[in-house]
């Protein structure tokens, strides 16, 4: 069975971070593993109070894990410090990680800030390097590019400009687009667009859920745009069956039927 670690924060809802990213995994048929950074006090209403844990915990996660675990990919989520970012990335460095999904979780849809601003500069020296592909959302691609990003034109620029950071490809997610829910992926040559209908409605966990699913598809063998064209997929599921259980976003529904069993089974032009 392949393995897949996720880095990230813990959300007591269950709808974001490694709570979501352990559910997409098991959609995969993935064994999922998890490292926590951060501990949050967070509902579908968003995040009150977050607590950072030490380095030097968060790197014993690491090492125990890596001492007993050959894991084929490496999806990172919450990194909420300039000490939690040098960590991971010495650490994966250190390993030889080679597929690394980066998920630059930099603000939160409240607005909340997630990594200080000396953590993204870091991010942007150190980590981004090792990454196979990052997937910054609108947001976050304006932070990690220096430039507003809101339609599609700003979105090819800002995928090239993150590009020279390092990263092997980019994938910036326009589910806040206003008209449609467009993905734009880039490798350094062309740009492929992965588009879907726009669902209703605002969802707690959705950045997590694709990143997650793009490195369960990766871990399967997957090339890179079968990998991202399946987790869009999935994701569009996900949130058309969504349901109302708490009194703010509406949660992803991981169970459904089209997870990942299924969808290996369709043909697809992505090799």
């Amino acid at each position: 069975m392949k393995v897949v670690l996720s880095i990230a924060g813990s959300d007591p809802s269950g709808g974001a971070g490694i709570q979501a990213d352990l559910k997409t995994f098991s959609a995969f048929g993935v064994y999922g593993l998890s490292v926590i950074t951060s501990l949050t006090v967070q509902n579908t209403r968003g995040i009150q109070e977050i607590i950072d844990l030490p380095p030097a915990f968060l790197r014993q996660q690491l090492l125990t894990i890596y001492q007993d675990f050959t894991i084929d990919v490496v999806k990172i989520g919450m990194l909420r410090t300039k000490a939690a970012v040098e960590v991971v990335s010495r650490l994966l460095a250190a390993e030889h990680q080679k597929n690394i999904v980066l998920d630059p979780a930099l603000r939160a849809s409240t607005g909340k800030e997630l990594l200080e601003e000396q953590g993204v500069e870091l991010m942007k020296r150190k980590l981004m390097p090792l990454a196979r592909i990052v997937t910054p959302n609108l947001t976050e691609a304006s932070i990690l590019s220096g430039m507003e990003v809101r339609d599609l034109p700003s979105m090819k620029e800002a995928a090239r400009r993150i590009k020279k950071l390092g990263a092997k490809s980019v994938l910036i997610k326009g589910g806040h687009l206003q008209k449609s829910a467009t993905d734009l992926f880039y490798e350094g040559r062309d740009f492929t667009q992965f588009k879907a209908k726009k669902i209703k409605g605002e969802f707690h966990g959705t950045g997590c859920t694709f990143s997650s699913a793009i490195a369960a598809g990766l871990a399967k063998g997957w090339g890179m745009k079968k990998a991202l064209r399946e987790a869009k997929q999935y994701l569009t599921k996900a949130m058309e069956k969504g349901f109302d259980l708490g009194k703010g976003q509406r949660l992803l529904n991981h169970n459904i039927v089209g997870s990942s069993r299924i969808i290996v089974r369709k043909k697809s032009k992505y090799k």
